[in-house]
Parts: C-alpha cells; sequence; structure tokens
C-alpha cells in the first residue's frame, strides 16, 4: 500500500469512527492550493491534532486554526459546495509541504460512509 493509500485508509477509519473530520481556516477562509495536475484541492484531517499539526510545522499554514466539522453536516452542505466549486479533497495531507492524496468529495463521502454503516470493514485488513 502506497503512503498516501495508508492515509487515507487511516483518514477513512478515524472519521468513521468519530463522525468528525477537521480542516482549517483563517481571516480569509479555508484554503485550496493547486494541486500538482492543477485542479485546487481542499485539505481534510481525520483528527484535530493532523490537522494542528500541519499548522504548527508548516509555514503556508501558520496563520490557520483547525476547525471541527460534523461528518453530517460535511455529507450535506460541504460535499455538494466542493463539488459546485470544482474542488477536490485532500485527505490527511502532511510533511514539509503539506501534501498528500487527493480525491473527488463524492468519493471520500462514499468510502466513509461504508465504514460507517459496516463497522467490520473498519478493521486494518492481515
Amino acid at each position: 500500500m502506497t503512503q498516501s493509500a495508508s492515509q487515507a485508509w487511516a483518514f477513512y477509519r478515524e472519521v468513521a469512527a468519530a463522525k468528525t473530520l477537521w480542516t482549517v481556516e483563517d481571516d480569509v477562509g479555508y484554503p485550496a492550493p493547486k494541486t500538482a495536475e492543477g485542479r485546487r484541492a481542499q485539505p481534510f484531517w481525520s483528527s484535530q491534532s493532523r490537522a494542528a499539526k500541519v499548522v504548527a510545522e508548516v509555514p503556508a499554514y501558520a496563520a490557520f486554526s483547525p476547525v471541527a466539522i460534523p461528518w453530517d453536516r460535511f455529507c450535506e452542505t460541504w460535499v455538494p459546495d466542493l463539488m459546485q466549486d470544482g474542488l477536490l479533497v485532500g485527505v490527511n495531507w502532511s510533511g514539509p509541504r503539506a501534501t498528500g492524496f487527493d480525491m473527488e468529495p463524492e468519493e471520500l463521502k462514499r468510502n466513509v460512509q461504508a465504514l460507517i454503516e459496516d463497522p467490520k470493514l473498519r478493521a486494518p485488513s492481515a
């Protein structure tokens, strides 16, 4: 499993268990930097500590603060808005440049929802 796939799987499991995900915001709003492919992606993390680590360690995110989003609100409000704006979702970005796996918002919603509906799927495979 690649590092990005591992981060995505951790994201799905942790969000399904907590039914909360995290992003960051500053006085202007939420970041949505361009990906290597030229599309914009808004980062989300599966825990406050993951989001706070990026804020603490990545200079470009120093002015941001972690914000909790309940899973139901993410599905009902955020996913449609992200899709309308043509944004990807970045999951558990990390490292010195805060990068990682990006996907369509609907794909993230589908994957997490599957784990919420069937908790047996959350167990790591052997």
